[in-house]
């Protein structure tokens, strides 16, 4: 295993890094994440994740500013740690200057379990009003998701099994037919 897949944890205690080194040593990382998130969610949609977005922002974030865009994004690399974006586009429109603000959400997390599709977004809408990981910052997350910290961690646990998944699924070339199995 690459020193590289738990790069997501730096910052964790060693301990906890070890256990984790160990469920994947055994195979069991997935196993585990399974048995505590059986589920995913069923949002699919650019309409549907906005409409999920809009009403946690209704409901804990009324006086936030309004988004104009909330979508999967396919684009988003999580080697650079980017599982979510918020921008916030200004222009100036007749004489007005006019601010768009959007979310974007790793296109990974519309077949994640749905406590860590919550997790990020929460995550995002939170920067609506806190620029910084700091305190305050944290504080809203957890006002919106009290046990956003847990969640975090298990979500980067989620990105680790799915990078030794690709690592350990074959991939063809394209017009290449996979090989068949051999039986013996």
């Amino acid at each position: 295993m690459e020193k590289s897949v738990l790069s997501v944890l730096n910052g964790y205690p060693q301990p906890l890094i070890d256990q984790v080194r160990q469920l994947i040593d055994q195979g069991k990382l997935g196993e585990r994440l399974r048995q505590r998130y059986p589920q995913t969610h069923d949002i699919r949609t650019d309409r549907a994740l906005y409409d999920h977005v809009q009403a946690l922002k209704a409901r804990y974030m009324r006086s936030a500013p309004p988004l104009s865009k909330v979508v999967f994004d396919g684009t988003l690399r999580l080697t650079q740690q980017a599982l979510g974006t918020h921008t916030r586009i200004s222009r100036v429109q007749g004489g007005q200057l006019k601010a768009k603000r959007e979310i974007r959400i790793a296109r990974l997390f519309r077949l994640a379990p749905e406590p860590m599709l919550a997790m990020i977004v929460v995550h995002e809408l939170a920067h609506l009003k806190e620029r910084e990981h700091d305190s305050a910052f944290y504080a809203l997350c957890q006002h919106m998701l009290p046990d956003y910290h847990q969640l975090e961690f298990d979500t980067r646990l989620y990105l680790i099994d799915q990078d030794l998944q690709a690592q350990t699924t074959p991939t063809t070339q394209p017009g290449s037919e996979p090989e068949p199995a051999s039986s013996l």
